[in-house]
């Protein structure tokens, strides 16, 4: 008989390892949808979606993670898009669990460390506050990295295209890492002694603060950069629980 685990134990252990209730967020965290009581197979994606929800239960999952939940701090109707969304996990019988911010800032499978991780970069200290609480981290290269070297390894491991706002130095040391949308941080990041941000998603407003703050800003991708704690967590559940896994690949091309 396949392996399986109480749905409320599942949720239980997560709850406790993300810290979702220590984490203060503009997401609901934790479970936003209730499905089979029994797990027999975890599906994650990025995002919730009529898709990532379908791909999920083509792969007979039946309890869906995700790192963009249903829910962003209102009230929503459910009609349209969330009611077909809705519909489809009742429909599967499927459980759906959000880790927003628990899962950017977690100090063994979050966005940021494994982001520093897969490039070879060691972790240094903490990095941008969000309600008092460190959502990325700072990365050291010893030796120092070339800028160009560095960007042709973030291409290759998050098969991604960056974009490049080259203000800083060539060579590059310290670097903050924030997955996402973290392009507001650029003068958190120049305050940090560093020389170079990595962030996902682009921003227009960040271009003349990074040529005064005299700093390259990477943007490897929002999709892209918050694919690597996802995958982390999914090798850690399979670990832990011994269930077979997915990782629902959906990308958005930003």
């Amino acid at each position: 008989m396949p392996k399986s685990v109480r749905r409320d134990d599942l949720v239980a252990y997560l709850d406790r390892y993300l810290r979702v209730a220590e984490i203060p967020d503009s997401s609901p965290n934790g479970l936003q949808v209730q499905g089979a009581e029994r797990v027999a197979r975890l599906a994650f994606a990025v995002d919730v979606s009529v898709k990532t929800i379908r791909a999920a239960a083509k792969a007979r999952a039946n309890f869906l993670v995700v790192h963009h939940g249903l829910w962003w701090g209102r009230h929503e109707q459910i009609v349209g898009n969330m009611h077909a969304r809705i519909a489809a996990l009742f429909h599967n019988d499927m459980s759906l669990y959000a880790a927003h911010l628990p899962l950017d800032c977690h100090p063994a499978v979050g966005n940021n460390v494994e982001l520093a991780r897969l490039l070879s970069l060691r972790v240094a200290e903490p990095f941008g506050e969000y309600k008092g609480v460190m959502i990325g981290v700072v990365a050291s290269s010893t030796p120092a990295i070339r800028l160009t070297t560095l960007i042709e390894k973030i291409e290759r491991k998050l098969t991604t295209e960056v974009s490049l706002l080259g203000f800083g130095p060539a060579t590059v040391k310290r670097i903050a890492i924030v997955s996402g949308s973290g392009a507001s941080l650029v003068e958190a990041a120049a305050r940090a002694r560093c020389d170079t941000l990595l962030t996902g998603e682009t921003s227009h407003a960040a271009y003349h603060a990074a040529e005064e703050a005299g700093i390259n800003v990477i943007f490897a991708g929002h999709y892209a950069s918050e694919t690597v704690g996802l995958e982390a967590l999914q090798r850690h559940l399979r670990k832990r629980f011994g269930l077979a896994a997915e990782f629902v690949s959906a990308p958005t091309g930003y």
